[in-house]
Protein backbone atom coordinates (compact mmCIF):
# COMPACT_ATOMS: atom_id res chain seq x y z
CA UNK A 1 0.00 0.00 0.00
CA UNK A 2 2.60 2.78 1.08
CA UNK A 3 2.31 6.19 2.00
CA UNK A 4 3.72 9.14 0.50
CA UNK A 5 4.38 12.95 1.28
CA UNK A 6 6.15 15.68 0.01
CA UNK A 7 6.99 19.54 0.46
CA UNK A 8 8.11 22.14 -1.67
CA UNK A 9 8.46 25.78 0.33
CA UNK A 10 8.03 28.77 -1.57
CA UNK A 11 7.96 31.12 1.82
CA UNK A 12 11.54 31.35 3.26
CA UNK A 13 10.10 31.96 6.57
CA UNK A 14 9.18 28.16 6.67
CA UNK A 15 12.47 26.79 5.87
CA UNK A 16 13.74 26.23 9.58
CA UNK A 17 10.25 24.19 10.08
CA UNK A 18 10.60 21.81 7.49
CA UNK A 19 11.68 18.63 9.38
CA UNK A 20 8.75 19.06 11.06
CA UNK A 21 6.08 19.80 9.10
CA UNK A 22 6.97 16.80 6.63
CA UNK A 23 7.90 14.27 9.89
CA UNK A 24 4.02 15.07 10.73
CA UNK A 25 2.89 14.61 7.64
CA UNK A 26 4.53 10.93 7.08
CA UNK A 27 3.74 10.03 10.61
CA UNK A 28 -0.19 10.76 9.91
CA UNK A 29 0.23 7.59 7.49
CA UNK A 30 1.88 5.27 9.55
CA UNK A 31 -0.75 2.68 8.92
CA UNK A 32 -0.38 2.89 5.36
CA UNK A 33 3.02 1.33 5.10
CA UNK A 34 4.64 -0.44 8.61
CA UNK A 35 7.77 -1.97 7.33
CA UNK A 36 9.97 0.99 6.91
CA UNK A 37 10.55 4.54 6.47
CA UNK A 38 12.47 7.18 4.89
CA UNK A 39 12.83 11.02 4.43
CA UNK A 40 14.97 13.28 2.24
CA UNK A 41 15.93 16.65 3.29
CA UNK A 42 17.47 19.30 1.10
CA UNK A 43 19.07 21.64 3.13
CA UNK A 44 20.95 24.76 2.31
CA UNK A 45 24.47 24.32 0.68
CA UNK A 46 27.42 25.35 2.12
CA UNK A 47 29.54 27.56 -0.44
CA UNK A 48 32.46 25.17 -1.89
CA UNK A 49 31.18 21.63 0.50
CA UNK A 50 29.24 18.44 -0.42
CA UNK A 51 27.56 15.58 1.31
CA UNK A 52 27.59 12.24 1.15
CA UNK A 53 24.71 10.28 3.85
CA UNK A 54 26.22 6.67 4.66
CA UNK A 55 24.57 3.95 6.68
CA UNK A 56 26.30 0.80 8.41
CA UNK A 57 24.19 -1.68 11.06
CA UNK A 58 27.38 -1.49 12.96
CA UNK A 59 27.62 2.77 13.25
CA UNK A 60 30.36 2.05 15.99
CA UNK A 61 32.84 0.38 14.28
CA UNK A 62 32.42 1.70 10.46
CA UNK A 63 32.15 4.99 11.47
CA UNK A 64 35.44 5.28 14.36
CA UNK A 65 38.06 7.18 12.60
CA UNK A 66 36.18 6.84 9.13
CA UNK A 67 36.50 10.82 8.65
CA UNK A 68 40.46 11.08 9.13
CA UNK A 69 41.15 8.03 7.16
CA UNK A 70 38.66 9.35 3.97
CA UNK A 71 40.86 12.81 4.67
CA UNK A 72 44.09 11.09 3.88
CA UNK A 73 42.58 9.38 0.98
CA UNK A 74 41.61 12.75 -0.58
CA UNK A 75 43.92 14.69 0.54
CA UNK A 76 41.31 17.37 1.74
CA UNK A 77 39.85 17.86 5.14
CA UNK A 78 36.46 15.89 6.19
CA UNK A 79 34.12 16.60 8.74
CA UNK A 80 30.73 14.01 10.13
CA UNK A 81 28.38 14.06 11.74
CA UNK A 82 26.79 10.84 13.30
CA UNK A 83 23.34 9.89 13.52
CA UNK A 84 22.37 6.99 14.73
CA UNK A 85 23.14 4.49 12.18
CA UNK A 86 23.69 7.16 9.87
CA UNK A 87 26.19 9.59 9.05
CA UNK A 88 26.49 12.57 7.08
CA UNK A 89 30.06 13.16 5.35
CA UNK A 90 31.01 16.63 4.36
CA UNK A 91 33.61 16.94 2.04
CA UNK A 92 35.19 19.87 -0.28
CA UNK A 93 33.01 19.94 -3.54
CA UNK A 94 35.27 18.92 -5.96
CA UNK A 95 36.50 15.51 -3.78
CA UNK A 96 32.99 14.08 -3.84
CA UNK A 97 33.60 11.55 -6.61
CA UNK A 98 36.91 10.73 -4.74
CA UNK A 99 35.65 10.30 -1.33
CA UNK A 100 32.54 7.81 -2.55
CA UNK A 101 34.63 5.47 -4.78
CA UNK A 102 36.92 5.61 -1.75
CA UNK A 103 34.50 4.40 0.60
CA UNK A 104 33.64 1.08 -0.30
CA UNK A 105 37.81 0.03 0.56
CA UNK A 106 37.66 1.85 3.37
CA UNK A 107 34.42 0.47 4.54
CA UNK A 108 33.22 -1.93 2.56
CA UNK A 109 30.25 -2.79 4.88
CA UNK A 110 29.16 0.96 4.72
CA UNK A 111 26.19 1.96 2.03
CA UNK A 112 25.62 5.91 0.50
CA UNK A 113 22.00 6.45 0.86
CA UNK A 114 22.90 9.87 -1.08
CA UNK A 115 24.94 12.48 -2.15
CA UNK A 116 25.28 16.07 -3.58
CA UNK A 117 25.32 19.17 -2.69
CA UNK A 118 22.24 19.61 -0.35
CA UNK A 119 20.13 16.07 -0.06
CA UNK A 120 20.60 14.04 3.31
CA UNK A 121 18.67 10.82 3.47
CA UNK A 122 17.85 9.32 6.17
CA UNK A 123 15.54 5.60 6.12
CA UNK A 124 15.67 2.24 8.19
CA UNK A 125 13.24 -0.10 9.34
CA UNK A 126 10.63 0.70 11.56
CA UNK A 127 7.94 3.03 11.87
CA UNK A 128 7.57 6.77 10.74
CA UNK A 129 7.59 8.07 14.38
CA UNK A 130 10.72 5.83 14.71
CA UNK A 131 12.91 6.83 11.92
CA UNK A 132 12.18 10.54 12.64
CA UNK A 133 12.62 10.87 16.30
CA UNK A 134 16.02 8.14 15.61
CA UNK A 135 17.58 10.86 13.21
CA UNK A 136 16.22 14.34 14.80
CA UNK A 137 14.23 15.00 11.13
CA UNK A 138 11.96 17.56 13.27
CA UNK A 139 14.57 19.71 14.10
CA UNK A 140 16.33 20.25 10.40
CA UNK A 141 15.16 22.74 8.29
CA UNK A 142 15.11 23.08 4.13
CA UNK A 143 13.52 24.20 1.00
CA UNK A 144 11.79 21.02 0.08
CA UNK A 145 11.46 17.25 1.20
CA UNK A 146 9.93 13.48 0.52
CA UNK A 147 9.12 10.94 2.30
CA UNK A 148 7.69 7.54 2.37
CA UNK A 149 6.53 4.48 4.82
CA UNK A 150 6.28 1.18 3.51
CA UNK A 151 4.61 -1.84 2.80
CA UNK A 152 6.95 -4.17 1.04
CA UNK A 153 5.45 -5.99 -2.00
CA UNK A 154 8.39 -6.44 -4.49
CA UNK A 155 11.20 -7.24 -2.15
CA UNK A 156 12.57 -7.81 1.32
CA UNK A 157 12.29 -5.42 4.36
CA UNK A 158 15.28 -3.44 4.62
CA UNK A 159 17.59 -0.53 5.13
CA UNK A 160 18.49 -0.84 1.61
CA UNK A 161 14.74 -1.86 0.49
CA UNK A 162 13.68 1.55 1.89
CA UNK A 163 12.45 4.93 0.14
CA UNK A 164 13.35 7.24 -0.81
CA UNK A 165 16.23 5.82 -3.23
CA UNK A 166 18.98 8.18 -4.37
CA UNK A 167 20.33 6.81 -8.11
CA UNK A 168 22.17 10.42 -8.73
CA UNK A 169 23.84 13.33 -7.00
CA UNK A 170 20.81 15.40 -5.32
CA UNK A 171 18.26 13.29 -6.88
CA UNK A 172 15.78 10.93 -5.20
CA UNK A 173 12.56 9.16 -5.54
CA UNK A 174 9.29 7.37 -3.47
CA UNK A 175 7.28 5.43 -5.05
CA UNK A 176 3.69 3.88 -4.29
CA UNK A 177 2.71 0.62 -6.81
CA UNK A 178 4.64 -1.70 -8.65
CA UNK A 179 6.48 -1.35 -12.30
CA UNK A 180 6.34 -5.02 -14.40
CA UNK A 181 9.27 -4.34 -16.47
CA UNK A 182 11.74 -3.21 -13.95
CA UNK A 183 14.30 -5.60 -15.14
CA UNK A 184 14.06 -5.40 -18.86
CA UNK A 185 14.85 -1.48 -18.03
CA UNK A 186 17.77 -2.16 -15.12
CA UNK A 187 19.47 -4.34 -17.93
CA UNK A 188 19.16 -1.19 -20.18
CA UNK A 189 20.35 1.02 -17.37
CA UNK A 190 23.28 -0.90 -16.64
CA UNK A 191 24.33 -0.41 -20.52
CA UNK A 192 24.41 2.94 -19.98
CA UNK A 193 26.54 2.62 -16.90
CA UNK A 194 23.78 3.22 -13.81
CA UNK A 195 24.71 1.12 -10.69
CA UNK A 196 22.03 -0.85 -8.42
CA UNK A 197 22.51 -1.47 -4.93
CA UNK A 198 19.15 -3.43 -4.73
CA UNK A 199 16.59 -5.74 -6.89
CA UNK A 200 13.74 -3.35 -5.99
CA UNK A 201 11.63 -1.66 -8.88
CA UNK A 202 11.58 1.25 -7.09
CA UNK A 203 15.31 1.95 -7.40
CA UNK A 204 14.96 1.07 -11.43
CA UNK A 205 12.22 3.86 -11.52
CA UNK A 206 14.70 6.52 -9.94
CA UNK A 207 17.64 4.76 -12.04
CA UNK A 208 15.72 6.06 -15.02
CA UNK A 209 15.15 9.95 -14.20
CA UNK A 210 18.83 9.95 -13.18
CA UNK A 211 19.62 9.26 -16.65
CA UNK A 212 17.15 10.88 -18.60
CA UNK A 213 18.27 14.25 -16.27
CA UNK A 214 21.83 13.05 -17.11
CA UNK A 215 21.18 13.22 -20.81
CA UNK A 216 19.96 16.69 -20.73
CA UNK A 217 16.43 16.19 -19.95
CA UNK A 218 14.88 18.21 -17.27
CA UNK A 219 12.77 17.34 -14.36
CA UNK A 220 9.37 17.85 -16.37
CA UNK A 221 10.72 15.94 -19.17
CA UNK A 222 12.22 12.90 -17.06
CA UNK A 223 8.89 12.58 -15.68
CA UNK A 224 6.85 12.46 -18.63
CA UNK A 225 9.30 9.78 -20.02
CA UNK A 226 7.82 7.47 -17.41
CA UNK A 227 4.51 7.21 -18.90
CA UNK A 228 5.63 5.90 -22.04
CA UNK A 229 8.78 3.63 -20.74
CA UNK A 230 7.78 2.29 -17.85
CA UNK A 231 5.28 0.04 -16.91
CA UNK A 232 2.97 -0.86 -13.99
CA UNK A 233 1.18 0.95 -11.58
CA UNK A 234 2.83 3.93 -10.04
CA UNK A 235 2.75 7.31 -8.29
CA UNK A 236 5.90 9.21 -8.53
CA UNK A 237 7.09 11.85 -6.08
CA UNK A 238 10.80 13.10 -7.13
CA UNK A 239 13.50 15.55 -5.46
CA UNK A 240 16.41 17.18 -7.23
CA UNK A 241 18.43 19.96 -5.87
CA UNK A 242 16.09 22.99 -6.91
CA UNK A 243 12.68 20.65 -7.86
CA UNK A 244 9.65 18.70 -6.78
CA UNK A 245 7.55 16.60 -9.27
CA UNK A 246 4.81 14.63 -9.16
CA UNK A 247 3.45 12.08 -11.96
CA UNK A 248 1.30 9.19 -12.03
CA UNK A 249 0.58 6.18 -14.07
CA UNK A 250 -2.38 6.29 -16.69
CA UNK A 251 -4.98 4.28 -14.59
CA UNK A 252 -3.98 6.04 -11.44
CA UNK A 253 -5.23 3.44 -9.21
CA UNK A 254 -2.80 4.67 -6.19
CA UNK A 255 -4.49 7.50 -4.06
CA UNK A 256 -3.00 11.10 -4.18
CA UNK A 257 -3.51 14.65 -2.98
CA UNK A 258 -1.56 17.50 -3.42
CA UNK A 259 -2.06 21.00 -1.96
CA UNK A 260 -0.76 24.40 -2.96
CA UNK A 261 -0.86 27.87 -1.34
CA UNK A 262 1.61 31.21 -1.47
CA UNK A 263 3.70 29.06 0.77
CA UNK A 264 4.15 25.59 -0.35
CA UNK A 265 2.84 23.39 -2.58
CA UNK A 266 2.51 19.96 -0.48
CA UNK A 267 1.67 16.07 -1.49
CA UNK A 268 0.16 13.19 0.41
CA UNK A 269 -1.38 9.95 -0.83
CA UNK A 270 -4.40 10.93 1.64
CA UNK A 271 -5.59 14.14 2.77
CA UNK A 272 -4.81 13.51 6.01
CA UNK A 273 -0.91 14.36 5.58
CA UNK A 274 -2.15 17.98 4.76
CA UNK A 275 -4.77 18.41 7.15
CA UNK A 276 -2.14 20.19 9.51
CA UNK A 277 -0.89 21.98 7.32
CA UNK A 278 -0.61 26.05 7.63
CA UNK A 279 -3.57 27.59 5.63
CA UNK A 280 -4.90 24.22 4.22
CA UNK A 281 -8.25 25.55 4.63
CA UNK A 282 -7.83 28.27 2.09
CA UNK A 283 -5.19 26.14 -0.36
CA UNK A 284 -5.99 24.83 -3.82
CA UNK A 285 -6.81 20.99 -3.07
CA UNK A 286 -6.65 18.58 -5.86
CA UNK A 287 -6.05 15.21 -6.86
CA UNK A 288 -3.59 14.93 -9.62
CA UNK A 289 -4.71 13.83 -12.87
CA UNK A 290 -3.71 10.00 -14.27
CA UNK A 291 -0.27 10.68 -17.07
CA UNK A 292 0.17 14.22 -15.84
CA UNK A 293 3.11 15.77 -14.74
CA UNK A 294 3.40 18.25 -12.28
CA UNK A 295 6.72 20.00 -11.52
CA UNK A 296 7.65 23.17 -9.37
CA UNK A 297 11.44 24.34 -8.99
CA UNK A 298 13.08 27.45 -7.25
Amino acid sequence: MCGIVGLFLKDKALEPKLGAMLSEMLVSLSDRGPDSAGIAIYGPSSKGKAKITIQSARPEQDFDGLAAELGKVVAAKVAMQVKSTHAVIEVPAGKLEAARDALPALRPDVRVMGAGDAVEIFKEVGLPRQVVERFGVDAMGGTHGIGHTRMATESAVTTLGAHPFSTGPDQCLVHNGSLSNHNNVRRDLVRKGMRFETENDTEVAAAYISSRLKDGSDLGEALEGTLSDLDGFFTFVVGTRNGFGVVRDPIACKPAVMAETDQYVAFGSEYRALAGLPGIAEAKVWEPEPAKVYFWEH
